[in-house]
């Protein structure tokens, strides 16, 4: 066992029970995945709060449910670490860590290391990197084209840095409201229903998962695949799928994991510098994925997956 398992506490609506739990079964694997790429002492987890559907949380109900949450956390004795996710925020960690100690990505006023969201974007930033040089054969954006599709804490600063490094950016998200402040900054906005269709060289999935199917794979336009969003692939066939059509796919679980890698420096106190640091590291470990990809003939899913075990065996 690596270390206690860390992973977000997610506010979402399901439509079953059985979803919200499938949901979290899920993403801990892809947590566990992404600690140990990364080479933590963690192991991975994640919290599903289910959330009535068709209208808001009242503030009442949605304060006794982190309490309620933090009750769980508590009771199981420091195996399990929470912090924010989709849905929840450092606020949110707030309230949690009035019943529990077992919480990360509190406020810096908190002694934590706060919003998570730079760092995740900062490391989908050096994946990018690293995947337009084994794609196109620098690491630059400076000329390239990208398409974001999803815009919330990460995907508006993944669209804004590539911007900044030169970037032609297409970006878009089924909130309209959020079309004009990246219009203002330069970005092209695309209709969500088009926007895993266009032409770009690099597509940055940052919404939610499941976006890559063997349905839509076939309408790829795009040369290389870098982003946020966590399980991007239906299944881990598409893995293949994508590589027969020579479009690089970044294993998403190694691409989005500086959040994670950052909010991990909170055990033995938060260096901030130290996690900008071991962030922009992703890059490296994307490269050596990809080599051992190319040298075993396999595709960056499995490369990332061999080094994934490699890393959970015991030491």
């Amino acid at each position: 066992m690596r270390g206690p398992s860390l992973g977000g506490c997610r506010l979402w609506t399901y439509r079953t029970v059985g979803d919200a739990v499938s949901d979290a079964l899920r993403l801990s694997r892809a947590m566990t995945l992404k600690a140990a790429v990364a080479d933590l002492p963690l192991g991975g987890g994640k919290g599903v709060i289910m959330r009535p559907a068709g209208q808001p949380l009242p503030r009442s109900r949605r304060h006794q449910a982190l309490l309620d949450f933090a009750d769980l956390v508590e009771s199981l004795g420091g195996r399990y670490i929470t912090a924010e996710d989709v849905g929840t925020s450092s606020r949110d960690m707030s309230v949690i860590a009035q019943r529990t100690g077992h919480v990360a990505g509190l406020s810096r006023r908190r002694g934590g290391s706060g919003d998570p969201s730079p760092f995740t974007a900062l490391g989908v930033i050096e994946a990018i990197l690293a995947t337009c040089e084994r794609a196109f054969g620098e690491p630059s954006l400076d000329g390239r084209s990208v398409c974001v599709l999803g815009l919330g804490h990460v995907g508006s600063r993944v669209a804004r840095m590539c911007l900044r490094a030169g970037a032609a950016v297409t970006v878009s998200d089924v909130d309209p409201s959020l079309r004009e402040p990246m219009v203002a900054l330069g970005a092209r906005w695309i209709d969500p229903r088009h926007a895993i269709r266009t032409r770009v060289d690099v597509l940055a999935p940052c919404a939610l998962g499941g976006l890559l199917t063997e349905r839509s794979v076939t309408g790829l336009r795009c040369r290389a695949i870098a982003g946020a969003a966590n399980n991007q692939l239906q299944t881990d066939a598409v893995a293949r799928l994508l590589a027969r059509r020579q479009i690089l796919w970044a294993p998403d679980f190694v691409a989005n994991a500086g959040g994670l890698i950052n909010i991990a420096e909170e055990i033995g106190g938060y260096d901030p510098v130290a996690a900008r640091n071991r962030v922009r590291s992703i890059g490296d470990v994307l490269r050596r994925i990809y080599d051992r990809a190319a040298h075993d003939r396999i595709t960056p899913l499995a490369a990332a997956m061999v080094l994934a075990e490699a890393n959970l065996q015991p030491r």
